[in-house]
């Protein structure tokens, strides 16, 4: 009846374990994906960055011109 029990107890706690290890492995595969999106990405994203950086200049010289003709 007592090694029922310890077996019982020792099964869950291996199946316990189990999860936990997966579930860590799926988390570390997450943020491995997650750093190579981030690389893959980074050199796209500086483009759009440096784009709307020149966008919003333009607009903000347009803005003072206009400011400075009274329209």
């Amino acid at each position: 009846m007592q090694d029922q029990r310890i077996q019982k107890i020792a099964a869950v706690a291996v199946n316990i374990t189990k999860v936990l290890v997966i579930i860590y492995l799926g988390l570390v595969e997450v943020f491995k994906i997650g750093k190579s999106l981030r690389k893959t990405l980074d050199p796209e994203f500086d483009t759009s960055r440096r784009w709307a950086s020149q966008s919003y200049s333009i607009l903000k010289k347009r803005q003072a011109k206009q400011k400075l003709a009274g329209v």
